[in-house]
Order: structure tokens, then C-alpha cells, then sequence
């Protein structure tokens, strides 16, 4: 009897870790889901972003749980990818065609958006400047309302993709043209 009740206890505890690794591999149930965002160039080549998206949750955020003057992943989990099928023109620096992981460096008044060369990265691991392919300034304007969830997004405008980080009470964008 004994062996039958420690049997049926094992098959239950194994059963209980797939489930629970089932759902991990759902994405869209983490805290942070999966988000993306795209802009088409006027000759149907692509922008795209892929990041996670962290909630506010009542916390401060710039100044905060995400330090001003510091590289920032720019979202969660996964590192943020930045794709594109054309060569750019990213805040006025020249940004070829290709995959490449894009972090942030908040500030109260400017930010900083850093293209990094090298991509696969998991979480905060910022590869160090000498992985950088540019450094953009970025515009910060002020929300008029409170987002509770980080959002990437870009409005078009003609030819202009502007590319907007917006969370908490911040908005920091940057102009992209197809070069």
C-alpha cells in the first residue's frame, strides 16, 4: 500500500512540473508578454521591434526601478530586437540592414539609444560599448497621462518612422528614414 501511495505522490509531482513548465513556455502569461512593433518604408521593406512589456505595478520608474544614466534593456525578459530589411538612417546615423539589440540610457531631460551589434542576449546583459554599432539622442517629452504598461511603438509620418518608448509619464522617440 505504502508503495502505491508513493507511486501515485511521484506521478502527481511530475505531473504538476510539466504543467508548470507548459505554461512557463506560454509567453504571453508572463508578467512582462512578448509585444512588437513595426513600420513599413514606403517601398515595403520593414522596421520591426520585438520586446517584453513591464507593467508599472504602483512603482516609480525613471529615477527608480530603471536608474537614470544607466544602460537599460528597454522592456524585460529577452533582450529588445531591432530588424530591419533596409538600410536606416536612425536618429541621422547610419544604421545598415540587419538584426540588433537596442538599450536605452534614460535621463530626466535626454536619452540615449544605444544599437548594439550583438544580439541573443537574455535580460540586463548590456555586451559593453565596444559592441556598439551607434549611440542616438533621443527626444523625452512628457505624457499627458500615466502608462501603466512599457510601450514601443512607431507613428509614420510620409517617409518618417518615428520609433516612441513611452512608460510611466515619459515618451522618448527618435526620428528613422529609410537611407
Amino acid at each position: 500500500m505504502r508503495n502505491i501511495v508513493s507511486f501515485c505522490t511521484g506521478l502527481f509531482l511530475c505531473l504538476a512540473l510539466c504543467a508548470a513548465c507548459r505554461a512557463q513556455q506560454d509567453k504571453s502569461k508572463r508578467p512582462s508578454p512578448p509585444a512588437k512593433a513595426e513600420c513599413k518604408l514606403p517601398d515595403g521593406k520593414t522596421v520591426t521591434v520585438d520586446y517584453s512589456s513591464p507593467r508599472a505595478k504602483g512603482r516609480k520608474i525613471y529615477g527608480d526601478l530603471v536608474p537614470y544614466g544607466k544602460v537599460w534593456r528597454a522592456g524585460a525578459n529577452e533582450a529588445t530586437t531591432l530588424v530591419t530589411d533596409s538600410d536606416l538612417n536612425v536618429g541621422g546615423t547610419p544604421v545598415p540592414a540587419g538584426s540588433y539589440t537596442i538599450f536605452a540610457i534614460p535621463n530626466a531631460d535626454k536619452w540615449t539609444l544605444v544599437i548594439s551589434k550583438k544580439t541573443g542576449e537574455w535580460g540586463t546583459a548590456y555586451p559593453g560599448s565596444g559592441e556598439d554599432l551607434a549611440r542616438v539622442d533621443m527626444k523625452v517629452s512628457k505624457l499627458s497621462s500615466p502608462q501603466e504598461n512599457f510601450t514601443i511603438a512607431f507613428n509614420q509620418s510620409g517617409a518618417t518612422c518615428t520609433l516612441h518608448m513611452d512608460w510611466e509619464t515619459t515618451s522618448a522617440s527618435v526620428d528613422i528614414v529609410k537611407k
